[in-house]
């Protein structure tokens, strides 16, 4: 009986060390893609799988919010256009309060987004799980935002 005992306890402590390992993992991946995005490493968008979903949810004057689906090329088309004037302006985003979960059989990270040229935070989330070579990818993006320019564009 107490043998029985000790192997279910031994299987539960490795089962729990293989998910404690995971987050890690997941953790030093959102670390690294928050870092290549600060940087606009021209590798950035190897963080996503090809068919990610990106979410914008504009949070409007009146309080209200509207969420807008950005298809990935677009996303990326934007993304480039943009890299000058964001580097000019030095602008980065910050995540604060990170939580990592199981989703199914990814993972979600929430957490709260400052832009560098605002004094606001605003919630983020992030599906992540591994692609078929096992690298792990993001899978879905949601960001809230103050900028109305997402709602004229859709």
């Amino acid at each position: 009986m107490k043998r029985n005992l000790f192997i279910l306890m031994l299987l539960i402590v490795i089962g729990l060390g293989v998910k404690a390992s995971e987050t890690d993992d997941v953790e030093q991946f959102f670390n690294q893609y928050v870092t290549a995005a600060n940087s606009y490493d021209n590798g950035y968008f190897n963080y996503y799988t090809d068919d990610a979903k990106i979410i914008r949810v504009v949070e409007k004057d009146d309080g209200t919010q509207q969420a807008v689906n950005i298809p990935l090329e677009r996303y990326k088309s934007e993304a480039k256009r943009s890299t000058k004037l964001m580097k000019l302006r030095k602008y980065k985003n910050y995540y604060s309060n990170i939580k990592i979960f199981p989703h199914g059989k990814d993972y979600k990270i929430v957490a709260m987004r400052t832009p560098s040229t605002s004094d606001y935070k605003v919630p983020a989330y992030f599906i992540v799980g591994k692609d078929s070579k096992g690298e792990w990818k993001i899978k879905e993006e949601s960001m809230n935002t103050k900028v109305q320019t997402f709602l004229r564009n859709s």
